[in-house]
């Protein structure tokens, strides 16, 4: 595919005896939104972690953006990966921490000043951005880490529960932001566990369980592959598939990570 975004040729990563990951492979079009799902264990972080050269594969090989996962410079500069606990540095402020994200990105300091207080202003953060990250709740630190995260305009941003921890405002920024982003050509590759934001975004979803890539395919696609013969929700069908069982969480039907 001439225009995938992220290429994966039998990806395995294996630690010891144990396979974390085994003969993954993708194709993943640009401007797509793609929903990574999978219970605990089943291998999602360790395959982000490998597409962001984070950690080595075992075997195979990936390209994301075109460049391969032995060019982590050419990689770096053109992904922005979220993980599931925002790296951000308590001693700064919030903008102070976003204006050194745009240096290491060597964004020029005027378009940098204007997209940081752009997107502060977007997350609900601009009362808060002279404050120290510290004494930040959980929520706005998630807010900092989504920002630095897109802040330089990525080919490809890797999300590991970006709505986690926000509180239903800012959950529907973030969901419409991501939107937003497919829509200028970016691709997003989203790992969650509240399954509602992938039915709702998701263009393609792909569900992983034992390190092993089970089902793939659109969420009305997978909803049909469930066994039930009445209508099902996506939940329903990724119980289905995994055999896993579900948990409620703050009101949103949740499945574990």
């Amino acid at each position: 595919m001439t225009n995938a975004a992220i290429v994966a040729d039998g990806l395995t990563k294996r630690y010891g005896e144990e396979v974390a990951v085994s003969d993954l492979s993708l194709s993943i079009p640009s401007g797509t939104v793609y929903g990574f799902l999978g219970p605990n264990g089943a291998g999602k972080t360790t395959t982000m972690r490998m597409l962001t050269t984070l950690t080595k594969p075992t075997a195979g090989t990936a390209t994301v953006s075109g460049a391969s996962l032995t060019d982590r410079a050419g990689i770096t500069e053109r992904i922005g990966f979220l993980p599931a606990d925002p790296p951000v540095f308590d001693e700064l402020t919030g903008r102070e921490h976003l204006r050194y994200v745009a240096r290491l990105h060597e964004l020029p300091e005027a378009e940098a000043t204007d997209r940081i207080e752009r997107l502060l202003d977007r997350f609900d953060l601009a009362a808060d951005a002279d404050r120290r990250v510290s004494s930040y709740s959980t929520g706005m630190r998630k807010k900092v880490g989504v920002i630095g995260t897109i802040l330089h305009d990525p080919d490809v941003v890797l999300l590991d529960e970006p709505t986690s921890g926000l509180d239903p405002r800012a959950a529907r920024t973030m969901r419409d932001t991501l939107a937003e982003l497919a829509d200028r050509d970016m691709t997003v590759f989203l790992s969650t566990h509240i399954l509602p934001v992938v039915d709702e975004l998701a263009d393609e979803v792909g569900v992983i369980d034992d390190g092993e890539l089970v089902a793939e395919g659109s969420p009305s696609a997978l909803k049909q592959r469930a066994e039930s013969t009445n209508e099902v929700d996506l939940e329903t069908a990724f119980l289905d598939l995994t055999r896993e069982d579900a948990a409620a969480d703050d009101g949103e039907r949740t499945v574990k990570r």
